[in-house]
């Protein structure tokens, strides 16, 4: 989220710059010295990026595909808080948190969720199957993040053409459970060019719901 006001100030001893925000830790001492600092400039949200917020919810409010993300025994915070981010810059309207995936509730995840969770609605569930069959009889259709033998290259270019659609990121040592891939209506996998064989599990739901489009 956005600072709505904050100010850049400069340490007077060893030359820091960095922002402050109202009430945060760091204070006017420097972060790096605990020398004296002061302001190189401060800044205030103007009315333009005010109403630029708001064209961009009223584009959601009217799009007609829905999206949402299912996180499955995702171990890191960090990560849940950085595919909320994610989610809601991409579309992604509500997220199903499962397993021992933790939620916002956690402090970790807020930190680099910076408020997305506010835009994105969440569930938590102990058991991503029982949901997962539970979605398809609504009408979602499910998509699953991991190599398989039975998935597609999100750069071969084949558009899903569904008005609801689940993405699937599964944990980040065991990948996607196997029976949310035997229930997946498309798996999808990321190409890789390099020595590792896959993405950090929040760089790769970005990536994906990138191709996905809107």
């Amino acid at each position: 989220m956005t600072a709505s006001s904050f100010e850049i100030r400069v340490c007077l001893s060893c030359g820091l710059r960095y922002p402050l925000t109202e009430g945060h830790a760091f204070g006017k001492r420097c972060p790096h010295c605990l020398g004296e600092t002061e302001v190189a400039l401060k800044k205030v949200m103007n009315d333009e990026v005010r109403s630029n917020e708001e064209r961009v919810e009223s584009k959601r409010a009217g799009s007609k595909k829905l999206k949402a993300v299912l996180l499955d025994n995702i171990r890191s915070a960090w990560n849940v808080g950085s595919i909320l981010r994610s989610a809601d810059g991409f579309g992604f309207s509500h997220a199903y948190l499962c397993g021992i995936t933790p939620t916002p509730e956690a402090d970790a995840v807020q930190k680099t969720s910076l408020g997305a969770e506010e835009y994105v609605t969440w569930s938590h569930h102990h058991n991503a199957v029982k949901l997962v069959k539970g979605l398809k009889k609504e009408g979602w259709t499910i998509l699953a993040l991991e190599e398989d033998e039975r998935s597609i290259a999100l750069s071969s270019g084949k558009k899903i053409k569904a008005d609801k659609i689940v993405l699937i990121a599964g944990s980040e040592v065991t990948g996607v459970d196997p029976e949310l891939l035997d229930l997946a209506d498309h798996i999808l996998h990321i190409p890789m060019h390099g020595q590792k064989r896959s993405f950090n599990v929040a760089n790769a739901f970005s990536i994906a719901a990138y191709a996905l489009g809107g």
